[in-house]
């Protein structure tokens, strides 16, 4: 029964019988999920393997989770179609103590390990690095799709890219880890631990996959596209975004996020009863109460929050509205706030705006609504 409750939904577990074996060694694990801090969010789809984690923690074996502090400099190339821009060191460790903050909604914080692979990293040599680059043949480091793609596209791959499937896989020397979890975009980094770490008199790692989490437009969950629900977003936008799901899309959130199967009744219940979840998950159960009644309030009935920010109205006259939107932060551009205007998105107490510039006197006192959640009151 353990392995099931561990092997929940993974994709991957090799090598086949590999975790039973390690689960005979009558230790505790040391169980591996390496983040990279590119953004300072952990999103539900992130969380996925977090959860795996937990349940090895719930067995009594020890999470350690490696912040990525180093190889955040280089950027993991899966999945990308060009090289990963390279953050400040100021945003790099601002990222760290978002995600550790983050990651302890899920994780048991009494066995968890954190650590930052800078540690190990940063101390190699040319000499140490030259060995390690020795244990992984260059042939076996382009079969991985990213760069064959990139090389028949003839894009620029570089030296540092090739680089850090090996980094990671050191990782998992430096912390002798039993089982590497990650996504399934991982799985190559995953295995290239495998190949490396006995180089180094090490027993390989077991791998385990989990399945990537789909947002709501279809494509993989990312904090750079904005498709995702972070952790510790607000319970009102955690709420909203959720409910954005179609119904085909509630077997795979049920049985990732809550590890169940999606119930068969009502589908608008099945997604509340989702929403309710994440939030409580992350805020609390008083959150979550709170923020299904502003859903409820100004999704589903068409109202307005109870608490609406004041936006001032600077500037001459007339107001152009498309900037008063974009400059507020309640569109990305001036161009998206033109095109809401145009769509009919946007609300001066509750009737839809056509026009882009407007007399002062008209606008002082609206409810100003931009979408179905951005809301704020116009002074001045």
């Amino acid at each position: 029964m353990a392995v099931e409750a561990l092997t929940r939904n993974a994709v991957d577990v090799l090598p086949a019988g590999g975790l039973e074996e390690k689960l005979k060694l009558g230790r505790p694990l040391r169980v591996k999920l390496g983040i990279d801090v590119t953004s300072p969010d952990i999103h539900l789809g992130r969380a996925i393997p977090l959860q795996r984690m937990r349940a090895f923690q719930d067995e009594g074996h020890t999470g350690v989770l490696i912040i990525g502090d180093y190889t955040t400099r280089i950027g993991d190339p899966s999945g990308r179609s060009a090289e990963r821009p390279i953050l400040s060191d100021e945003e790099i460790d601002r990222n760290a103590q978002a995600y550790l903050d983050q990651a302890m909604v899920i994780l048991d914080p009494a066995r968890t390990e954190v650590r930052f692979n800078g540690e190990w990293l940063a101390k190699l040599s040319y000499a140490d690095v030259v060995r390690l680059a020795r244990t992984i043949t260059v042939a076996r480091i382009l079969e991985r799709d990213d760069f064959e793609k990139r090389m028949k596209a003839s894009e620029p791959i570089s030296i540092s890219e090739l680089l850090y499937p090996l980094m990671q896989a050191y990782d998992s020397v430096a912390v002798e880890a039993d089982v590497e979890l990650g996504g399934t975009d991982q799985l190559y980094n995953l295995l290239a631990g495998r190949e490396v770490m006995p180089h180094y008199g090490l027993a390989p790692q077991v791998v385990l996959t989990t399945p990537l989490l789909l947002a709501w437009d279809g494509a993989k969950m990312s904090s750079s596209v904005g498709n995702n629900i972070p952790l510790t977003a607000p319970p009102e936008e955690m709420f909203g975004r959720t409910m954005r799901l179609s119904d085909d899309q509630l077997p795979q959130w049920y049985e990732l996020v809550l590890e169940q199967p999606a119930p068969t009744g009502d589908p608008l219940e099945a997604k509340l009863e989702l929403a309710r979840f994440i939030v409580r998950r992350s805020h609390g159960a008083d959150a979550a109460r709170a923020a299904e009644a502003h859903f409820t309030r100004v999704v589903r009935e068409g109202g307005a929050p109870d608490e609406v920010p004041e936006l001032p109205l600077d500037g001459g006259d007339p107001v152009h509205l498309p900037k008063l939107i974009a400059d507020a932060g309640l569109a990305g551009s001036t161009s998206e706030a033109r095109r809401l205007i145009g769509q009919g998105g946007v609300k001066l107490n509750g009737e839809p705006v056509s026009a882009l510039d407007l007399p002062r006197t008209e606008l002082a006192g609206a409810l100003l609504q931009v979408g179905k959640r951005r809301f704020a009151r116009l002074t001045g």
